[in-house]
């Protein structure tokens, strides 16, 4: 963060497709996106005015099926410069992009294609069209399904592969007029029940979001952003491709989550667009590598973490100077800057959404000298609702609202959100829209909230209480968050609504129990999870975890297994929230022994 600035502001660009073609016009040389291309093993580069040619050739192809403005186009595809394509050329003739996530099940996607009454359809996958297409039969008002890879082995004249529907040469391109309250998306929020619901949002809902983040910090036009969380997801898509756009910042696509370590250190980016999870796995394996190292190792990590985090409260001057500080460039040589060096070694920044950052967690990172501010937003508010300053940094909270957002608590001190973020509604939905926006335009978050010298702190949810028959509450966020920073835990629910006290399902990470069970002399088969020493031992751990909390928090029994809960059962979302009432469903013989006899 040079204060290389060339922010495209709301008064230079009336929606998200002039933003593109304001920045092209800026930076027509300059390179826009980096990826990997897998077919020659190496990483390449697009300019803008490269991104924009191709936007010619989709802006035709979209032409040619006689799509009109309004009209919605799907994407469902990783993070590549081919999502960017698809989504500006669809803007510049004012579609709508409807964004699926790349691992939804085929009914849950078959049902957004028919609920937004989709047209064309670009997927990365063709294998997911066997599912999909249910025995040759589209969704309906489908027009066609686009596909990255060949299509040869599906016999469905709607199939196209894009090489063949791209045209060999872009038309002029004659860009639809539109408004900045003009629908730019509509995103279906995953849902922990029932179906999704479908968030419209207009062009002016997302560029002040993204516009109003920028002007927060000090980015600039020298910033390597890298990518890795789904662009279906509107924190990434707002935070990490509108905005690096806004900035004319460079965008580097990660190859996937499992060679993200090897994608920091080869990209070595500037700011990391991040969800707690990826933290919590390297904060994981920071401390399963130190379990191995000597005492004095040991000592001297909290030693650097201890120092670092007091280095940081000065900074943010909520500290005073000590005589300790003097060991920090010893303690960052020795310590803090071989780990950063694992995230790139140029890192200055990382922005955490989507969830609550364990405490112990941010003090860690913070104190080994990585800056990481940590926000809150919703897909309703196109997201970002608040975040924190560099210079006024609250790590436990979520920041300061945006400019271009108003917050105030209500009933019961739910966080209520108001301004141009917004949302214009849920799509064909009128009575869940009114059930959030009340008459005078308050969006109700479902968050309970504290605001304290103008920093929010989420306190709970409204409908996530467990409530015990002592009449004792206990929020199971917090429970699940401070069990889940154990690494030998993968998911954990904790239950007991009603109940005399609190129990827990938990899925076991796989290579942290070959090392658990070796280290109490039991078989790694799941079935010694049932023996009674091992349940014993598993409380022990998950009940150390709970230390801070009151004593009626305390886990008094567990059910634990292997395999982990994925999309395809059904028991998480997309985002990998749990669906709370499927695992209770899937579990119900289970839970009922877990309280049985008391």
């Amino acid at each position: 963060m040079n204060n290389k600035q060339d922010y495209i502001t709301p008064q230079s660009a009336n929606n998200l497709s002039e933003l593109f073609y304001e920045r092209v016009k800026r930076s027509a040389e300059v390179v826009a996106y980096q990826y990997f291309d897998n077919e020659e093993n190496v990483w390449k580069e697009l300019t803008w005015y490269e991104v924009s040619k191709q936007v010619e050739l989709w802006h035709t192809a979209f032409r040619h099926e006689g799509l009109v403005k309004g009209d919605r186009v799907a994407i469902m595809m990783r993070n590549c410069p081919d999502w960017v394509v698809f989504d500006q050329a669809a803007y510049s003739l004012g579609l709508v992009v409807v964004p699926v996530y790349t691992n939804d099940r085929a009914e849950n996607i078959r049902y957004i294609l028919e609920n937004a009454n989709v047209k064309i359809f670009f997927i990365e996958e063709p294998e997911l069209c066997r599912e999909l297409l249910n025995n040759n039969s589209n969704p309906k008002d489908l027009l066609r399904i686009v596909t990255h890879k060949p299509t040869d082995a599906y016999n469905n004249p709607s199939l196209t592969q894009v090489k063949q529907w791209l045209p060999s040469y872009a038309e002029t391109i004659n860009r639809v007029h539109l408004e900045a309250n003009d629908l730019a998306t509509i995103v279906y929020t995953s849902g922990t029940t029932g179906r999704p619901k479908g968030v419209m949002l207009s062009h002016d809902n997302i560029f002040i979001n993204a516009y109003s983040a920028a002007i927060f910090e000090c980015f600039d036009t020298d910033d390597v952003f890298l990518s890795f969380l789904p662009l279906s997801h509107m924190f990434e898509r707002t935070a990490g491709y509108y905005m690096p756009m806004l900035i004319g910042a460079k965008i580097a696509y990660a190859r996937s989550i499992e060679k993200l370590g090897e994608d920091l250190i080869s990209i070595s980016p500037t700011i990391l667009v991040t969800v707690p999870r990826i933290f919590e796995r390297v904060y994981n394996k920071i401390h399963d590598q130190l379990s191995q190292k000597s005492p004095i190792a040991q000592g001297l990590f909290k030693l650097a973490v201890n120092v670092g985090w007091h280095r940081f409260l000065v900074q943010q001057h909520r500290q005073s100077w000590h005589i300790k500080l003097l060991l920090w460039p010893l303690l960052k040589k020795l310590v803090a800057a071989k780990i950063l060096a694992k995230l790139g070694g140029r890192l200055e920044l990382a922005v955490s959404g989507g969830a609550a950052l364990a405490p112990e967690i941010a003090k860690t990172f913070i104190g080994l000298g990585l800056t990481i501010s940590q926000g809150y937003g919703l897909t309703e508010t196109s997201p970002v609702v608040s975040t924190n300053k560099l210079q006024d940094n609250d790590p436990f909270s979520v920041g300061k609202c945006l400019s271009h957002i108003e917050v105030k608590l209500g009933d019961d001190d739910e966080l209520l959100v108001k301004g141009r973020t917004v949302m214009l509604g849920y799509w064909d939905n009128d009575s869940a829209t009114k059930e959030v926006i009340d008459t005078e335009g308050w969006f109700h978050t479902g968050d309970k909230a504290k605001i304290e010298n103008d920093h929010i702190y989420i306190t709970g949810r409204l409908k996530e209480i467990i409530v015990l028959s002592n009449g004792e509450k206990v929020p199971p966020s917090d429970v699940e968050l401070a069990i889940g920073s154990d690494s030998l835990f993968e998911q954990v629910i904790v239950m007991g609504e009603a109940k005399p006290f609190l129990t827990a399902i938990v899925t076991i990470e796989p290579e942290s129990w070959q090392q658990f069970a070796k280290s109490i002399n039991v078989d790694v088969a799941e079935s010694s999870l049932e023996l009674d020493k091992v349940k014993e031992l598993l409380l022990k751990r998950i009940n150390q975890q709970l230390s801070q909390f009151p004593g009626y928090a305390k886990i008094i029994r567990v059910h634990a297994v292997i395999k982990p809960w994925d999309i395809e059962s059904g028991l998480i979302t997309p985002t990998l929230k749990l669906k709370r009432e499927k695992i209770h469903a899937t579990y119900e013989k289970e839970i009922i022994g877990l309280y049985d006899g008391h």
